[in-house]
């Protein structure tokens, strides 16, 4: 019998973690105790029981939900400190798990009001990063997401300011919240400034709709990475060409099941997707509202859909490749899948 290697020793890269979602229950809980915050009975109860809010997204009353208890945990963080103390704490969760590299996803507009300005907000998140990356050893870099829900002039604005903190920590270029609101053209100028500046673009898609929101990610936005993609698995020829273009698809299994987009972590076309050859990065998403970080993501992909380690360690490879992370840290972290897998 083949010996059932710990998944948290697996060298590994995380590439789909939000910002606000990044934070720990009880931080949460402090820093809103600290600042007077009154937090949603569902998730006050949530944090203090443990168990993650019952949430289903794929309605806009669900959706509104979801916004309202994620807003309310954004609004604790108020002052430099919280932010220094969310992403100390994101990277030593991810050491845990294995992370070797992370690119953590934020809005910087989200946290501009209390931080003194979008740009004083940015360099407050970067120099964390800096110095959480230094302290920890865990590679760590940001990629910048604007809002579909916002103008696309907002947009742009954040795409400029990625792409002047380029050499600074920010790797790429985002555009979250529901996909299905505002086409994704609406913003190819913003991807167009941020492509320029050497960014990764990394559009969320094929999540809450289906295929054609991939392809939309794909044609009009020059995507090199999918923030979900799942829904891809509809559509042979778009994964083939998906797998052709080894366009990275980030998936995040427990997030799917939880907001409602399957209805169990067997349903997450996991395997479909691997076996057409489109590369996978396993991600944890917002572990505060979804109860699971990034070690338990291929702990699914283990349990639920038979991933023997072999695959599991050319998940984690893939993940890899598909990171910004620098050649030689992309090779020391795959000389440590093949470790991980000779031991």
């Amino acid at each position: 019998m083949e010996r059932v290697r710990d998944v948290s020793e697996l060298p590994k890269a995380h590439l789909h973690l939000h910002f606000t979602g990044s934070m720990r229950p009880s931080t949460v809980l402090e820093l809103a105790d600290k600042h007077g915050v009154r937090l949603p009975d569902a998730l006050t109860e949530a944090l203090v029981g443990g168990e993650p809010p019952r949430l289903r997204a794929t309605d806009e009353r669900g959706w509104f939900r979801f916004q309202r208890l994620y807003d309310a945990a954004r609004s604790c963080l108020r002052e430099p400190e919280d932010i220094q103390r969310l992403v100390r704490e994101a990277a030593e969760e991810d050491v845990r798990d294995g992370s070797g590299w992370l690119e953590i996803q934020v809005d910087p507009t989200s946290y501009a009001p209390r931080l003194g300005g979008l740009i004083p907000a940015l360099e407050i998140i970067l120099d964390a990063v800096e110095t959480t990356s230094r302290e920890t050893g865990l590679g760590m870099r940001v990629l910048v997401a604007a809002n579909r829900m916002k103008h696309p002039l907002d947009a742009r604005t954040l795409a400029r300011l990625a792409a002047r903190y380029a050499d600074r920590g920010v790797v790429g270029f985002g555009l979250s919240n529901d996909e299905r609101r505002g086409m994704a053209r609406d913003f190819d100028r913003a991807f167009g400034i941020a492509r320029e500046a050497g960014l990764l673009s990394a559009p969320h898609g094929g999540e809450l709709a289906g295929p054609s929101s991939v392809r939309d990610c794909l044609d009009d936005l020059g995507a090199n990475r999918v923030g979900h993609g799942v829904r891809a698995a509809e559509d042979p020829r778009l994964m083939k060409r998906l797998a052709d273009r080894q366009v990275t698809c980030e998936v995040c299994p427990a997030s799917n099941v939880a907001l409602g987009v399957y209805e169990k972590p067997e349903d997450v076309p996991l395997r479909t997707l691997f076996e057409a050859g489109v590369p996978l990065a396993l991600g944890a998403d917002d572990p505060l509202l979804f109860g699971s970080r990034l070690a338990a993501q291929y702990e699914i992909a283990r349990r639920h859909h038979g991933f023997t380690d072999a695959e599991l360690a050319e998940v984690a490879r893939q993940s890899v490749r598909g990171s910004a992370a620098p050649e030689g840290v992309k090779t020391k972290l795959l000389a440590g899948v093949d470790d991980w897998l000779a031991s």
